[in-house]
């Protein structure tokens, strides 16, 4: 008998928990696993010996089915870059008697490109020290840039908010004679998968979003002008999506980092909102997303949450049959009828790597998207969660504050 963990990592999404509840469901089924420990706050817990015996915590099936729809990370998380063992092998021998101390035989980090980084140094010096400690990612992010996987879980449903949202400010820009712009700010620090996929409106007659604008396309004020002139020419309401990590001046943005090195993103919307102003003297306002397209699980996408909890599952199921080292990362099969397989791939070659929309999805302008994209997005937003509601709005699953303390 031996023991397993699992912790949570990076941004929010609404599958990050489904994951979780695949690992746990998956670990019940195997007489060889006793304890499942949820480290607080991603492997800061670990390194804290702050970890709690999910079995005390989640007691019925229904306590399943509630934590599977709720969103954000039940477990907490956190944005540690681990050093390198060799530079700093305290923190590792931390690590180390955590896990040896509560006798865990696999450790599964749920997260994304940063978390795969943690997955990759941690398999490497538990070999270097011959500990028979098995380590697997989860694939998480709504960026959707991990690279080798199709997608990741918590892209579909992100991109099911972000597209019934833009078909909602559609609805409320148009009622007016006058002519607007309306800029909207969505997610995305290099990649623009998750700005593109609100395109998926196109496939459903809508216009709008009319100009879709990347970071994977070199941006220009003046083109940026221009193209909002001539799309005015053709439509009363213009709606703009744009990607929060497209190039703008400096000063724009904050400029401050996270432990990893990425800046804090956020104002490139009110910036390209009072240039329209400036320029094209229009009404203009600019909406930013947000926190929301990560934690709304009242849209969330019901293929997504079975997916994460399915790939969280065979994770569970890789490490007992001797798997360490490697990340889970969805192969597609085919579009229509939409069909994936579960494979594994080393963490090496997802850690601290990106994967950019691609070129062929990017229309010759650099301002919208392909309609060959679409049959890549749509399966991935397609159907709805039966949520459990409590007074008329989603019930979630929460652990005591006092008990994540």
């Amino acid at each position: 008998m031996f023991n397993i963990a699992v912790a949570q990592s990076g941004g929010p999404t609404c599958a990050i928990n489904a994951s979780l509840v695949g690992v746990y469901r998956e670990a019940l089924k195997e007489s060889s696993i006793d304890a499942v420990f949820g480290s607080v706050n991603g492997i800061e817990g670990i390194i804290q010996n702050h970890m709690i015996n999910l079995k005390s915590m989640i007691l019925s099936n229904d306590d399943m089915e509630l934590l599977r729809q709720t969103p954000s990370t039940v477990l907490g998380s956190c944005r540690y870059k681990l050093p390198d063992w060799e530079e700093d092998e305290e923190v590792y021998k931390k690590i180390r008697d955590t896990l040896v101390q509560r006798n865990i035989g696999a450790f599964f980090y749920i997260g994304g490109n940063d978390s795969m980084d943690t997955v990759n140094k941690l398999s490497e010096y538990f070999k270097t020290i011959n500990l028979d400690i098995k380590v697997i990612g989860i694939p998480k992010t709504i960026d959707n840039d991990l690279c080798i996987t199709d997608h990741t879980p918590g892209f579909g449903s992100a991109a099911k908010y972000v597209a019934t949202t833009m078909k909602e400010i559609t609805r409320d820009s148009i009622v007016y004679s006058i002519p607007s712009v309306t800029i909207v700010e969505i997610m995305g620090r290099h990649a623009g998968w998750l700005t593109a996929s609100s395109a998926v409106l196109h496939a459903l007659g809508e216009t709008a979003p009319h100009l879709v604008y990347v970071p994977e396309v070199k941006f220009s004020i003046e083109g940026f002008v221009r193209d909002v002139r001539q799309e005015l020419s053709k439509h009363k309401a213009v709606i703009v999506a744009v990607s929060e990590g497209i190039e703008v001046p400096e000063g724009v943005q904050s400029g401050e980092v996270d432990n990893f090195g990425h800046k804090y993103l956020s104002g490139i919307g009110k910036y390209l909102e009072e240039t329209v102003r400036k320029e094209i003297g229009c009404k203009v306002r600019s909406i930013e997303l947000n926190v929301m397209q990560r934690c709304s699980s009242h849209l969330g996408s019901a293929t997504d949450i079975a997916e994460a909890e399915m790939i969280g599952a065979e994770g569970v199921k890789c490490a007992l049959a001797g798997v360490s080292g490697k990340v889970m990362v969805f192969k597609r099969i085919s579009d229509m009828p939409y069909t994936v397989a579960v494979e594994t791939a080393d963490a090496s070659k997802i850690a601290n790597q990106e994967k950019f929309l691609p070129k062929k999805y990017i229309n010759s302008a650099g301002n919208n998207i392909e309609a060959k994209a679409l049959d890549y997005f749509l399966p991935l937003i397609q159907g709805e969660l039966n949520l459990v509601m409590e007074h008329g709005v989603p019930k979630h699953f929460a652990i005591h504050e006092s008990v994540l303390k």
